[in-house]
């Protein structure tokens, strides 16, 4: 009974990854397809990463996404890391009283907030582009490094940041070599965060943005209703761009603490 158990919950497995992932497989391999069928892979060919590369508004696009994203990653991440450190210094109904604001971004459903940020610009005569974009994400994102980054400042001890002032370290010095340090794991889930918020948003973009600038997600929206095959290799290159990065974060991690602890067994045996 429980082998037969152990078989249908890895069937169920299988088939979640193949829900998950063979949409993913199918975009890949018909990004290399010789035709412009989107069902019927007729032979192995680059013709659409060239025509791709070679096409200037998907290159705007993607330009524009990536700049988006890497400031609003690091813009929130800062401000985020500032935020909730000072929030975890307040007292406790200032604290909760501020979460529970932090999430209505959240919870909001995206629609709503993007419907406000275009109203907010509009009453204040800001002409819609690539600013207003690149602000809407910073403000959309910051609530996300705040929740990755609280839980690892309440796992610290609170007297640390004293001590460090007791030790001769300025306030400075002991935010940057003492707390951050012991925060970075929540600093790096936030900025991936952010970045993935950023980097896939449609709804927000598409309101705050102006004529003229457009990111990745408007110009799929906009390419759509037409056969496109060179749809199939912008996604596809996102899918490597994207297994790139999780590899190498997840890979260094891994090189670094084999790393240490071999030369923890190199130092134990030379003590020995």
């Amino acid at each position: 009974m429980e082998h037969k158990t152990k078989v249908h919950e890895r069937i169920y497995v299988a088939l979640m990854m193949l829900f998950f992932y063979l949409p993913i497989l199918y975009v890949v391999l018909f990004s290399f397809n010789a035709s412009r069928s989107l069902s019927k892979f007729t032979g192995f060919s680059i013709e659409w990463y060239e025509k791709m590369f070679a096409d200037r508004m998907i290159m705007s696009a993607i330009g524009y996404t990536v700049l988006c994203a890497v400031l609003a990653t690091i813009i929130s991440t800062i401000v985020g890391t500032i935020t909730a450190i000072g929030l975890s210094k307040n007292r406790r109904i200032i604290r909760e009283s501020i979460n529970q604001v932090n999430n209505l971004p959240m919870l909001n459903p995206d629609i709503v907030t993007a419907i406000g940020f275009m109203l907010f610009f509009t009453s204040l005569r800001i002409q819609t582009g690539f600013f207003t974009m690149l602000l809407a994400h910073i403000a959309f994102c910051i609530p996300y490094v705040i929740l990755s980054v609280m839980p690892k400042i309440r796992s610290l001890d609170p007297n640390i940041a004293e001590a460090a002032l007791d030790l001769g370290c300025t306030p400075l010095q002991a935010l940057w070599k003492v707390i951050i340090p012991q925060i970075k794991e929540g600093i790096i889930s936030g900025a991936l965060v952010a970045f993935t918020m950023s980097f896939d948003d449609f709804v927000i973009s598409l309101f705050t943005t102006g004529p003229g600038v457009s990111n990745i997600s408007i110009y799929v929206y906009g390419a759509i209703k037409r056969v496109n095959p060179t749809i199939n290799a912008l996604s596809a290159l996102i899918v490597y761009v994207i297994t790139i990065v999780l590899i190498v974060i997840n890979v260094v991690p891994m090189i670094k603490e084999r790393r240490r602890e071999k030369n923890e067994q190199n130092f134990e045996k030379s003590i020995s």
